[in-house]
């Protein structure tokens, strides 16, 4: 089973290149505006998706999202390379770089390894990515692929006006058909049968979103665990996606109803052992900030 952890891993490395919050960043309240991350923080609680979309307020690094951040940079990277050059050595030789890369981008990403003078921990939580990598040549051949797109910013808006985005890790075109298939990565381990429901949601936010702006179902959408090799593959059809529509409907509804009333409830679960926010929550005892003013 997915351990809470895992789940925080993946859900924390999610968080970084949200769409959405590039705007409130920008100083621009996003209005009626959803993506995959955001909305599974409401789902987990309330409270969470406040203190992220509303109040912004800052997370400390932790070691498994910089890995999760490190890891899809390089399997990104990946197929800049020739196909014969796609092996487990070549992704390695970018795992360093792509570190690099993240610490001159955020530098505070470098007080997770201040105390290790000896450079002991940073090497193995490299290696621990390394064997992330080595377990993704087990699960695809990337010599035999062309990605149609990675790292693609989808954007569309729903029939009720709710503007729904995202960043999609891979798209795959089949060559003769045409079909897609849409590839995610995880960092964490495979979920179990409890737990499929969420990572399934997203795919399929995904799936609505690239549906609603090319006219075209997703053939095929497939999430890749490196935690523990699996591949969770579904086929959408359109009453998925009619639901998932629906979904994102009556969660917009939600969100709009805490807005009018301030009441963003927190949803004490498992997850909590690892949430930035416990001191300021009032399930462990602790008060949120004043909400801020709406410009």
């Amino acid at each position: 089973m997915r351990t809470g952890q895992d789940m925080h891993a993946d859900a924390s490395a999610s968080t970084q290149a949200d769409p959405a919050d590039a705007d409130a960043a920008a100083g621009q309240q996003p209005e009626r505006s959803l993506s995959p991350s955001r909305a599974t923080d409401f789902m987990t609680c309330p409270l969470l998706y406040r203190f992220r979309a509303i109040d912004r307020l800052p997370e400390p690094p932790t070691a498994a999202a910089a890995r999760g951040t490190v890891v899809h940079t390089v399997l990104e990277r990946l197929f800049d390379l020739p196909s014969t050059a796609r092996t487990p050595e070549g992704a390695r030789a970018l795992l360093e770089p792509a570190w690099a890369e993240l610490l001159a981008a955020e530098p505070e990403v470098g007080e997770l390894f201040h105390d290790d003078p000896s450079g002991e921990a940073l090497r193995a939580w490299l290696e621990s990515g390394a064997e992330l990598l080595d377990r993704y040549f087990t699960l695809e051949d990337p010599q035999r692929l062309e990605p149609a797109e990675r790292e693609m910013y989808v954007e569309a808006t729903l029939t009720s006006g709710l503007q729904v985005r995202g960043y999609v890790d891979r798209l795959d075109r089949a060559p003769v058909t045409g079909d897609l298939r849409v590839v995610d990565y995880k960092t964490g381990r495979a979920p179990g049968p409890d737990f499929e429901h969420r990572p399934l949601f997203q795919m399929r936010f995904y799936g609505l979103v690239l549906w609603r702006m090319h006219g075209v179902i997703p053939r095929l959408l497939q999430l890749v665990y490196l935690g523990n090799g699996e591949v969770l593959r579904y086929e959408p059809d359109e009453d998925d996606l009619l639901a998932t529509e629906r979904k994102l409907a009556a969660l917009w509804a939600a969100i709009e109803r805490a807005q009018r009333t301030g009441e963003w409830r927190a949803r004490p679960s498992k997850l909590c052992d690892w949430c930035a926010f416990q001191s300021l929550c009032p399930a462990w005892g602790g008060t949120p900030p004043p909400l801020p003013e709406q410009s």
